[in-house]
């Protein structure tokens, strides 16, 4: 039995590579459906080759290109929103890859949920900022969310089978980024091509950076809240260079599990994609002998503060996260753009959090105006 696929971002990082396993996974896998933002000719190669029963790109502008140069295929094109939203909710859709990058996974993740659709989840922001909403829907409508990054998908990897033990703590693992052990004389004078020269992972440019800031930490942490139902006191961040051990679950006897392996995405969005079967793979296997020292330390939250942000908008909670998430967004595209140094990023996001109106219980609509104050306030910052 195949898994009809709609992937949402298909021309980023993730979208790229998921579209490598289904190409490896033929017997499995059915591509269904194609989105893109603003790529039009990798959206348009993409569908050339995959031949997706339906694309949409969203930038409107867009429409008449992508569906000339498609128009010698049985490719249904739309274009906008509005339709990328609607689209999820398709019948011949079994699975959702939520790939887009930011704010704009949240409603689109929301329609497919409602719809009755499984999810495979990258868009980290959707439960950083909507995480209540999220959860809350897929229990309504029997929905399972499989993590695709790659420390929530160890920590899954590690509990299942273990429903009837509870957790007392996550471990999620950092890489430390280009600049690990780095000082903040170091960070003031930063370039970007140095900060997307992450040692480790191959990811699209605002993760890169959130990794770099360490602010994709944080991210994580939220997620992990409520992907697995944790209070901030159970999960825990460290230092581990080699990104071998994706992350560890301890459970109330002391007992550690942990999962491991090269650093490769593609094992995670194959494992999401085809749960609850492990699909063969060619992917490089792990070599001990190639690892002699694995290491690990304590983050250093003075260099890197935005962590303790993180921790600090989950704690309080409502729509706090949001605003952290919008502001974080609003600096990394203004560092990319070389208006803002790397080393003045948390400020801008500190100001913002300290700025903006607290709700304690929001709901979408609450979400979407506190996304747009939280980039107003953030913007003003750099002016």
């Amino acid at each position: 039995m195949h898994k009809h696929v709609a992937i949402l971002g298909s021309t980023g990082s993730i979208g790229t590579q998921t579209l490598e396993v289904i190409d490896k996974n033929p017997d499995h896998f059915k591509l269904e459906i194609l989105t893109a933002r603003n790529n039009a000719d990798v959206l348009i190669a993409q569908s050339r080759k995959f031949l997706p029963n339906h694309v949409v790109i969203a930038n409107e502008d867009k429409y008449d290109y992508v569906s000339q140069k498609l128009s010698d295929l049985p490719v249904k094109v739309y274009a906008g929103v509005d339709a990328l939203e609607q689209i999820v909710e398709m019948d011949s859709v079994d699975i959702i890859m939520s790939a887009l990058v930011g704010f704009s996974g949240l409603r689109p993740t929301l329609r497919a949920i409602r719809a009755g659709k499984d999810i495979a989840l990258a868009n980290k922001e959707t439960l950083v900022v909507g995480g209540e909403l999220v959860t809350k829907s897929a229990i309504e409508n029997s929905v399972n969310i499989y993590p695709v990054d790659s420390e929530h998908s160890a920590i899954f990897q590690c509990i299942v089978g273990e429903e009837m033990n509870p957790i007392e703590k996550v471990i999620l693992t950092a890489s430390g980024g280009p600049f690990l052990g780095k000082d903040q004389a170091y960070l003031k004078k930063v370039t970007r091509d140095e900060a997307l020269q992450h040692p480790n992972w191959c990811m699209g440019d605002k993760v890169t950076i959130d990794s770099a800031s360490l602010m994709n930490k944080g991210l994580e942490v939220i997620e992990a809240k409520w992907l697995f139902g944790l209070k901030p006191e159970q999960i825990e961040v460290i230092i581990h260079p080699q990104s071998v051990i994706h992350s560890l679950v301890q459970f109330e006897d002391g007992s550690l599990k942990a999962q491991l392996g090269i650093p490769d995405m593609k094992l995670p969005i194959q494992y999401a994609l085809g749960f609850p079967k492990r699909l063969r793979s060619d992917l490089e296997r792990f070599s001990f002998s190639e690892y002699p020292n694995l290491t690990f330390h304590a983050p250093d939250l003075e260099i890197f503060p935005n962590l303790t942000l993180a921790y600090r908008a989950l704690e309080i909670g409502g729509n706090m996260p949001c605003v952290m998430n919008a502001a974080n967004e609003v600096a990394v595209n203004a560092f990319l753009e070389g208006r803002l140094d790397f080393f003045d990023m948390p400020g801008v996001i500190e100001e913002t959090m300290n700025s903006v109106a607290y709700i304690a219980t929001p709901d979408l609509n609450d979400y979407v105006e506190t996304d747009s104050e939280a980039r107003k306030i953030a913007g003003s910052y750099l002016l």
